[in-house]
C-alpha cells in the first residue's frame, strides 16, 4: 500500500497564513524608520553608557586618592607641629613623645599610624593591624629599613586590604636617624564606595535611557507623523477622490515635505480635472460631427444630386474634425521643449506681415495702429498662429461695418502685440475663462465656429515664449487682446 500526504486542513491552512502575516507584521515594524531611528538612540546612548561608566571610575578614584594624599599629608604636618612645639632632647623623650602622640590622635576608619624605632616595630594606632601590615608583614619590613621619605601605593594579598597608600618619614633626633613614621590608607574601601557610587550611576544612567527612549519614540512619532499621514492620504486616493490631504502642522523639513505633498496633489487634482473635462469636452465635439456624417450617410440615395450634397457636408464636418484635432495635438506639444524656435526679427517687417494677413482674413475694415521699430528673438510662426488665432476671433465678433486693428510697440522691457477690435465686447466674468480650453463667452455661446480651442491655443503659445496675455473689453465697446513679450530672448 502506498500511502499519499494528507491534504491541509482549513484550519492548518488559516494557521499558516496568520503566521506569516505576524512574522511579516515584525519584519515591517523593524523596518519603519522611527525604530529605525529609536534603535540607532539607543545603540548611541548605550556606546555613549559604556564610554562614560569607566570614565567616571577612574575620574571617581582619582578623587579618592587625591583626598587619602590629602589626609595623609595634613597628619604628617601636624606630625611636625608637635614635634615643634615638644622639643624632645633624646631618645627616651622621643618614644614618650611618640606613644602619646597615638594616644591622642583620632584616626578616621582605615586609617593607620605606626611607629618604628631601631628598625624594630615600637607602636600603632588603632593596635590591632591587619595581618598585611603587622610586624614581619613584608610592608613592616620594608618600612623599617627607609632612610629617607617615601610614598607609595602598593597592592597586596590580602583581600581585605586590596592596597595601601602610605607616606614614611624617618625620625630624626640631632641629626641622626632614630626611626620612622609610618601613615597608612587602606584603599579596600574607598574602592568599594568608588565602585558603588558607579553602581548608581549606571543604574540612574540605565533608568534614565529608558525613560528617554520612551521619550524618543514618542517624539518620533510625532516628528514623523506627517510621513504617516502622507502614506494614508496616498493609499486613500482614488481616481475619483483626489481631496485627502496632510494636516501641516510646524516647521521644518517634514512640514515642508507635507506642504510640498499637498502642493503636488493639488496639481495632480487639478491636472485630473482637466483631463476629465478635456476628454469630455473633446467627446462631445467630436460627436456632434461623427452623428452628423453617420445620419447623411445612412440616408445616402442614388441620386447623384443629391449624393454631392451629402458629401460636401460630409467633406465639411471631416474638415472641422480635422481642425479640431490639429488644435488639440498642437495644445499637447506646447509643452515640449522643441515647441518654440527663436530667430532674431524685425519688428516693423513682422508688424507688416501680420497685417497683410489679417487683411485677407477680416470680412470688415481693418487697420494697422503702429509698427515698432527693432528686432526681438521669437518664434515666427508661433507668433504669427497666435496673432491670426486673435484675428479670427475678432472677426467672428465683429459686424461687418467694425473695424479691426493691429499693431505693435516695444518700450523698456517689453514688446507688446494687439489685436483690437469694435465687436460685441465681452464680459468681465468671461474674461479669463474664454483662455480655457473649450471655452467660450456665455451670450456668444453657439453663435461661432470652431471648438472654443483658438484662444486656449493662443495661451499656450504665449506662455511658451515667456509672455502674457492681456484682454480689455466692455459689452458692446468692442475688445482689445494684447501678447507682451520680453525684450530679452524667451527661455
Amino acid at each position: 500500500m502506498v500511502s499519499g500526504s494528507q491534504p491541509e486542513s482549513p484550519t492548518q491552512s488559516t494557521n499558516l497564513r496568520h503566521h506569516f502575516r505576524q512574522r511579516l507584521k515584525g519584519w515591517h515594524f523593524f523596518s519603519e524608520a522611527r525604530t529605525r531611528i529609536l534603535l540607532c538612540y539607543i545603540a548611541l546612548m548605550t556606546a555613549f553608557v559604556s564610554i562614560s561608566i569607566p570614565v567616571i571610575y577612574f575620574a571617581l578614584f582619582q578623587l579618592v586618592d587625591q583626598r587619602l594624599q590629602q589626609d595623609i599629608a595634613e597628619e604628617i604636618g601636624e606630625l611636625h607641629t608637635d614635634l615643634a612645639v615638644a622639643q624632645p632632647q633624646n631618645s627616651t623623650e622621643l618614644r614618650t613623645f611618640f606613644r602619646e602622640y597615638l594616644q591622642a590622635e583620632r584616626m578616621e576608619v582605615d586609617q593607620f599610624l605606626v611607629v618604628i624605632f631601631d628598625r624594630q616595630f615600637f607602636d600603632a594606632r588603632p593596635n590591632d593591624l591587619p595581618p598585611s601590615l603587622a610586624p614581619g608583614s613584608q610592608l613592616m619590613n620594608i618600612w623599617q629599613q627607609i632612610e629617607q621619605p617615601s610614598q607609595n601605593r602598593l597592592s597586596v594579598a590580602d583581600p581585605e586590604v586590596e592596597g595601601v597608600v602610605y607616606v614614611a618619614e624617618p625620625i630624626r633626633l640631632q641629626g641622626q636617624q632614630l626611626g620612622v613614621f609610618v601613615v597608612v590608607h587602606l584603599v579596600a574601601d574607598e574602592r568599594e564606595e568608588t565602585v558603588a557610587a558607579v553602581q548608581v550611576v549606571l543604574k540612574a544612567m540605565i533608568l534614565l535611557l529608558l525613560v528617554a527612549s520612551l521619550i524618543a519614540w514618542i517624539a518620533s512619532g510625532k516628528i514623523l507623523k506627517p510621513l504617516r499621514s502622507m502614506a494614508t492620504a496616498a493609499r486613500n486616493i482614488s481616481e475619483t477622490d483626489l481631496s485627502k490631504r496632510i494636516q501641516v502642522e510646524g516647521n521644518g523639513e517634514l512640514a515642508d515635505v507635507a506642504q510640498t505633498f499637498n502642493e503636488m496633489m493639488d496639481r495632480l487634482q487639478s491636472s485630473f480635472v482637466s483631463q476629465r473635462n478635456f476628454i469630455n469636452d473633446a467627446s462631445h465635439e467630436l460627436r456632434t460631427p461623427i452623428t452628423i456624417i453617420r445620419g447623411h450617410l445612412e440616408l445616402l440615395g442614388d441620386d447623384p444630386k443629391e449624393q454631392s450634397e451629402v458629401l460636401a457636408i460630409v467633406d465639411d464636418e471631416l474638415d472641422r474634425m480635422s481642425r479640431f484635432v490639429n488644435d488639440m495635438l498642437l495644445l499637447v506639444k506646447a509643452g515640449q521643449p522643441d515647441f518654440v524656435q527663436l530667430e532674431t526679427v524685425n519688428l516693423a517687417e513682422l508688424t507688416e506681415e501680420l497685417y497683410l494677413k489679417a487683411k485677407a482674413i477680416v470680412k470688415c475694415d481693418c487697420r494697422l495702429d503702429r509698427k515698432a521699430s527693432g528686432t526681438i528673438q521669437i518664434d515666427r510662426q508661433r507668433l504669427t498662429q497666435a496673432m491670426m488665432n486673435l484675428v479670427v476671433n475678432a472677426n467672428q465678433h465683429t459686424p461687418g461695418d467694425g473695424l479691426i486693428a493691429l499693431g505693435s510697440v516695444k518700450d523698456n522691457d517689453t514688446v507688446r502685440f494687439w489685436v483690437r477690435d469694435t465687436g460685441i465686447g465681452i464680459d468681465a466674468e468671461d474674461q479669463q475663462r474664454i483662455f480655457k480650453r473649450f471655452a467660450r463667452a456665455k451670450h456668444n455661446s453657439g453663435r461661432t465656429e470652431g471648438a472654443g480651442l483658438g484662444l486656449a491655443i493662443v495661451q499656450a503659445i504665449v506662455t511658451a515664449l515667456n509672455g502674457k496675455v492681456s484682454v480689455v473689453s466692455s459689452p458692446g465697446q468692442g475688445s482689445t487682446f494684447a501678447l507682451i513679450f520680453p525684450r530679452e530672448p524667451a527661455q
